[in-house]
């Protein structure tokens, strides 16, 4: 099966009559000035930002959460000193040989999302690794975003596109929006319901940028290693006070305005 013609979503279901389950993405942000606040390496703050993705990961399928997908490196964080960029490329392979069995056990399906290009080829294998390992799996749903930009997803997905047409399996009339999501490295998941960042920052970072049409977005004021149930208890119940509405007006307000 082509990544276009995988279907709109696949993985956690629900009982029949229970609320259905969500899809909540997070920025891990804030693990440089966790450790600078403690006068500790940046390298120590990323590991500690492991431990919080440990707690949340554990947390997320007790609070109604079927799909979480965390941003853990980007394509512009390349630019970073060269150490620091070893440390954030050490990071997988820390989490999966500590963590792999567990997931595998307790029915969570991994996938990491992001492109190839540049990772070292024990770190491919690794992250192969841990899909196939946990592939069969569908109580609950990890995507990992790592040397992954919307930009350049969305630049790679157009790509694969035009290739298609170029091969004649495509024709450019046949590209609609359900379509060219398929060609998305997060193509076989729901679009997130929320987007949730910690640290006080206010800004995407490039992060589900086709995906995000119609997330709602939350921002805590608590630094990714300090990250737990309880933050994202909050997260939480701060979306299950928005409306949405998906650009469409209800009737009661129709009549209100008239």
């Amino acid at each position: 099966m082509s990544a276009a013609e995988k279907p709109p979503f696949e993985g956690a279901s629900t009982l029949e009559g229970s609320p259905p389950l969500l899809h909540v993405a997070i920025v891990m942000d804030g693990n440089g000035r966790w450790a600078k606040q403690r006068g500790l390496p940046r390298s120590l703050g990323h590991r500690a930002g492991v431990e919080a993705l440990k707690r949340t990961v554990s947390a997320a399928p007790k609070l109604g959460i079927g799909w979480l997908t965390v941003f853990g490196f980007s394509t512009e964080n390349w630019s970073r000193p060269a150490a620091e960029v070893a440390e954030l490329m050490a990071l997988p392979k820390r989490y999966f040989e500590s963590d792999i069995a567990r997931l595998e056990r307790e029915g969570v399906r991994v996938r990491v999302i992001g492109r190839r290009a540049g990772l070292s080829s024990e770190l491919v294998r690794l992250v192969d690794d841990a899909q196939a390992r946990t592939d069969h799996n569908r109580l609950f749903n990890l995507n990992i975003a790592f040397n992954y930009g919307g930009q350049a997803d969305i630049t790679d997905a157009a790509r694969r596109f035009a290739e298609e047409v170029a091969a004649g399996r495509r024709a450019p009339q046949d590209l609609d929006e359900a379509l060219f999501g398929g060609f998305l490295a997060t193509a076989g998941s729901p679009p997130p319901d929320v987007i949730v960042r910690p640290s006080g920052e206010q800004r995407l970072s490039n992060f589900l940028l086709w995906e995000a049409a119609y997330a709602e977005f939350v921002f805590q004021d608590v630094l990714w290693p300090d990250y737990g149930e309880d933050h994202l208890k909050a997260a939480l119940a701060e979306f299950a006070t928005r409306d949405r509405r998906y650009g469409a007006v209800v009737a009661d307000d129709v009549l209100a305005a008239g």
